[in-house]
This record gives C-alpha cells, sequence and structure tokens, in this order.
C-alpha cells in the first residue's frame, strides 16, 4: 500500500509542477504583452475575474459549447494565474499604475506558488489525495463558493470571526483549479 500511495504522491509532484509551469509561462508571456498592469487591481476585482473565470466555465460545462473558441483549460489556468495576482495584491496593496518589473513580478508569483504549493501538499496529505476521486464539475463548484466567500468578507472590510480569510480562499481556488487542469490532463 506504501508504494501506491508514494507513487500517486510523486504523480501529484510531478502533474502539479508541470501544471503550474504552464501558468507561470502563460503569466510571464502576458507579463511581456501588459506589464504588470493589474497592479492597478483592488482585491475585489480579481475576486470578481477570478467569477468570470469560473463562471464561464461552469457555463461552458452545462452547456457544452464555446461561442469564442476556447475551452475550460484557459479559464482553470487564469483562475490560478489571478488567484496568485490576489496574494500578491494582499501582500503589496494596489496602485494607480504598474509599479513592479516583470522580474520583480516573477519574484512574487514565484514565491505565492511556492506557498501555495506547501499548502496544497500538507492537504493532500490529510486528505489523502481525495481529490482524485472529484469532479472538474465539484472544483468549478467550490471555486464559486470560495468567490462568494470572498465576496462576502471583502463587502465586509475584510474582517472575518471563524474563517482565514480572503487570501487563504485565493489558495484553496488555486489548488482547486490546478487539481482540476490535472484532472483535464489525464
Amino acid at each position: 500500500m506504501a508504494d501506491t500511495t508514494d507513487t500517486m504522491v510523486h504523480d501529484t509532484n510531478r502533474q502539479y509542477a508541470e501544471v503550474m509551469a504552464k501558468c507561470r509561462d502563460i503569466f510571464q508571456k502576458k507579463l511581456q504583452d501588459y506589464g504588470a498592469s493589474w497592479r492597478i487591481m483592488r482585491p475585489e476585482t480579481i475576486t470578481d475575474q477570478i467569477f468570470i473565470k469560473a463562471k464561464r466555465i461552469r457555463n461552458l460545462q452545462l452547456v457544452g459549447e464555446s461561442l469564442v473558441g476556447e475551452g475550460i483549460e484557459p479559464e482553470f489556468m487564469g483562475i490560478v494565474n489571478y488567484g496568485i495576482i490576489g496574494l500578491i495584491q494582499l501582500e503589496c496593496g494596489f496602485v494607480d499604475s504598474a509599479d513592479i518589473t516583470a522580474e520583480e513580478a516573477l519574484a512574487a508569483y514565484d514565491k505565492h506558488a511556492a506557498e501555495i504549493k506547501q499548502l496544497l501538499f500538507a492537504k493532500n496529505h490529510d486528505y489523502d489525495e481525495a481529490w482524485r476521486q472529484m469532479r472538474v464539475s465539484s472544483f468549478v463548484d467550490i471555486i464559486l463558493t470560495k468567490i462568494d466567500r470572498n465576496k462576502e468578507i471583502e463587502d465586509n472590510g475584510g474582517h472575518t470571526i471563524a474563517s482565514e480569510g480572503v487570501g487563504s480562499n485565493y489558495m484553496d481556488m488555486v489548488n482547486y483549479a490546478a487539481f482540476a487542469l490535472i484532472k483535464l490532463s489525464e
């Protein structure tokens, strides 16, 4: 039994690294196109951007057709990247114009991606890879729930009584989107 678990963990390590590398590549290419223009966004705007992507995925799952010719994979990648952007914005605050270089943005991205990976592997250990038995549609519903929670927290000025807060929800959204991307690639 230990061999099976070790193999699954090893596969998760490899698969997660591959998915996150693809997301980082897109992030880097968009930095070349637009710079760090996202530095202007308030966390609420980032939450709404993630909402748009998750809502589109859910609609594509329900309707089964895309009129703009893009599938759900790029949207999940967008959730990963906007989730990390959200964490950067929570840490640094928003500004009136882009104020960091592409290199600084990538360093911040990598820092938060590493923290998210640590969280994933801690939870993955405790939950025994339960996500592998879940449906991609469930990941979308959970992401939409996390978005709704963030909206409530943001509308309450960021104050919480019992929850972990906006940043924790961003981290979970990134990981659920990564799980979805892994499942879609299998």
